[in-house]
């Protein structure tokens, strides 16, 4: 700054950041001792001070570009990771959103006192201005912190979602050559999908020659879940397998029928029970019934 600019002159955003650079050092040495440092970095409260450094030059930046009221600023991007990790710890320890947001609001307090004591001999006005707009940046930040936190909370709840898919869609090898997806519950497109990529790796895995897709406990079957299932007979096909669909309940084919669906070149039987014995007898494998009388003789 030239020397003869004073403090009146400058803008609040550039005095600002300014003052994020002078006192980087005092900020962060304040915020290891707020509740959202100090109980996310807990390994030493270095990591804390250094961790509130990284924000505090990031919110210059930010000061400095005149855009601090813009959570997509350059300068935001910096640091959104670290945020989101943080936030999550946080949430992982039992925070509520509300008490997050708490958290990062306050952060504010300590940086404006010291703002105010920086500035203690710069007129009234100008001060309120400069606490005004680093009010303004410490709301943006806010903004980041909590949009970065609710995206990485959908993503992990995506994550859940399919983990729940996977688990609720096991392949069961029922001999060599045989492997079997008994699906229970409702199917949407989702579930379909996981259970055509499953039944595909199984396929592979267990160089099966022959695949069962027992329906016995899927309630219903629309138009779209009977395209799932002819989408995932024909994948199996393309891999090598024949693909067996049991378990097709009275309902579900007066259902099928309605829909027009044509189903004659996929090999159907009444239970997996049925399917299985179609495959083993498919590969030469024959079943002997033990009986009474035979169980004598031996």
């Amino acid at each position: 700054m030239p020397e003869h600019e004073t403090a009146e002159q400058r803008a609040p955003h550039d005095e600002v950041a300014d003052f994020l650079r002078r006192r980087r050092e005092q900020i962060a040495q304040r915020w290891a001792d707020v509740p959202l440092f100090r109980t996310v970095f807990t390994v030493s409260r270095d990591e804390a001070v250094e961790a509130g450094k990284s924000v505090v030059e990031a919110l210059a930046a930010v000061a400095a570009a005149g855009r601090a009221e813009d959570a997509e600023a350059a300068g935001f991007g910096v640091v959104r990771e670290q945020l989101t990790r943080t936030a999550a710890a946080r949430s992982r320890a039992g925070a509520s959103s509300a008490q997050v947001s708490n958290e990062v609001d306050a952060l504010r307090t300590p940086v404006v006192d010291l703002l105010v004591a920086d500035l203690s001999a710069a007129p009234a006005e100008h001060v309120r201005e400069c606490s005004t707009a680093l009010t303004v940046l410490m709301g943006t930040l806010r903004l980041v912190v909590m949009e970065s936190a609710l995206s990485e909370g959908q993503a992990l709840i995506d994550r859940q979602r399919l983990q729940l898919l996977e688990v609720a869609t096991p392949v069961i090898k029922l001999w060599d050559g045989i492997v079997a997806v008994p699906l229970i519950g409702t199917l949407d497109s989702a579930r379909s999908q996981v259970v055509m990529e499953t039944l595909l790796e199984a396929v592979v895995e267990q160089h099966a020659r022959f695949a069962i897709l027992d329906i016995t406990g899927v309630p219903t079957v629309d138009s779209l879940v009977a395209q799932h299932l002819m989408k995932t007979v024909a994948a199996a096909r393309l891999m090598g397998a024949e693909c067996v669909v049991s378990g097709i309940r009275p309902a579900i084919a007066q259902t099928i029928v309605h829909l027009g669906l044509d189903l004659g070149t996929v090999v159907t039987r009444a239970s997996l029970a049925d399917a299985l014995a179609y495959a083993l007898d498919q590969q030469g494998t024959g079943i002997v019934e033990s009986t009474p009388h035979a169980a004598g003789q031996r």
